[in-house]
């Protein structure tokens, strides 16, 4: 069984990879964490256990591999919408293609949240806030304002804006994110990148 590790994986195998973290992230925004099981999510891929253990050495492992599809997909999508949008709207951007990109993919939104919250403290607060610092940061310069205020709590309020309104489309999915995170960005242009901020 290990020998398979030390070559690189055939189309079939990358395949398989690539089901076995599909059905994880929909077993797991349907289960939770702790719902997810070998069983479960064999079960779901139509294969057994032992099949899922040959390309994941554990529950753990096909999770975390999961969880960093979901991210580094989301993480390209809120890159290309901050990327297109300029240094002066890339905070606007980054709020709007982060509310979208969580409402447009709700299994992978169930996972990272679950990920965030059963971490154990792996992730390190400043990733969570220093992208968005750092482009307000870069946006209030481009527009010649001072950047010495306190943008790691601002970065904090509008992330945790963000978090909550994505909380509230999956608990209440007739609630309008769209409409939340255009009221999120009205409030940050106003108060964060204003001549008096």
């Amino acid at each position: 069984m290990a020998s398979h590790k030390s070559r690189e994986p055939t189309l079939t195998e990358q395949a398989r990879r690539a089901q076995l973290i599909d059905v994880t992230t929909r077993v797991i925004a349907e289960h939770g964490y702790a719902g997810a099981s070998l069983s479960r999510i064999a079960g779901a891929a139509g294969i057994t256990k032992a099949a899922v253990l040959y390309h994941f050495r554990s529950k753990d492992a096909v999770v975390r591999a999961a969880y960093e599809h979901a991210l580094a997909d989301l993480v390209d999508h809120v890159g290309g919408a901050v990327e297109a949008a300029g240094v002066e709207e890339a905070p606007a951007a980054y709020v709007r293609s982060m509310v979208e990109y969580l409402r447009d993919h709700p299994h992978h939104t169930r996972v990272v949240v679950e990920a965030l919250s059963d971490d154990g403290g792996e992730r390190h607060p400043r990733e969570r806030w220093g992208p968005l610092a750092d482009l307000m940061r870069a946006a209030r310069r481009a527009r010649g304002l001072r950047t010495d205020l306190d943008l790691r709590t601002a970065a904090l309020v509008v992330g945790g804006g963000i978090d909550a309104i994505i909380a509230e489309h999956l608990d209440h999915p007739d609630y309008d994110p769209v409409a939340a995170a255009e009221l999120l960005v009205s409030m940050l242009h106003r108060v964060l990148l204003s001549e008096h901020g």
